[in-house]
């Protein structure tokens, strides 16, 4: 008979613990953020006309977090990132009846290209992204923030998409 005393129960318990733990690495399992990429980019330039957009500063941290450098000069450089174009805002959705604003959408377009060794090896393609909240204007500070919070998990999000295709590259 088994029972805490023997230890018997721990054994079964550890065996199950390794044998989840072997299932799992053994099915392909990464966790998100791990993140390979080509040995060409090993160093990398960004090109963008502006460095303080969520985006840049995103990416920018991804590559460094997944082992890329990022160089100070595109000379450094065996692949370059170029950020063709690069912009995010807010438009009304709908007004109620006394027009004024109760549905704003917060938008994200970026289009983007990579060179790796002198060659393209991603053409330069787009990417967009939008979401909508509901303006209340008693609440005007908390929705200007909701609003930048909405921009910058925009911005998250396409840096997911983009890493996650530089991963994939030769």
């Amino acid at each position: 008979m088994w029972s805490f005393r023997t230890g018997g129960f721990r054994r079964v318990a550890l065996f199950i613990l390794a044998l989840a733990a072997g299932l799992q690495a053994g099915c392909g399992f990464h966790l998100r953020g791990d993140v390979h990429y080509p040995a060409a980019m090993a160093v990398t330039w960004i090109e963008a006309e502006d460095r303080y957009t969520p985006f840049y500063r995103q990416l920018k941290t991804a590559l460094e977090r997944g082992g890329v450098r990022v160089a100070a000069n595109p000379a450094e450089a065996g692949s370059v990132i170029r950020i063709l174009h690069d912009e995010t805002g807010q438009r009304v959705s709908s007004v109620s009846v006394r027009n004024t604003p109760v549905e704003y959408t917060v938008y994200y377009v970026l289009r983007y290209a990579v060179d790796m060794g002198g060659r393209e090896v991603v053409p330069a393609q787009g990417l967009s992204l939008s979401r909508a909240y509901n303006y209340d204007e008693t609440q005007v500070l908390g929705k200007r923030a909701e609003g930048t919070e909405l921009r910058d998990a925009l911005a998250g999000d396409m840096v997911g998409t983009v890493t996650r295709r530089l991963s994939l590259l030769k």
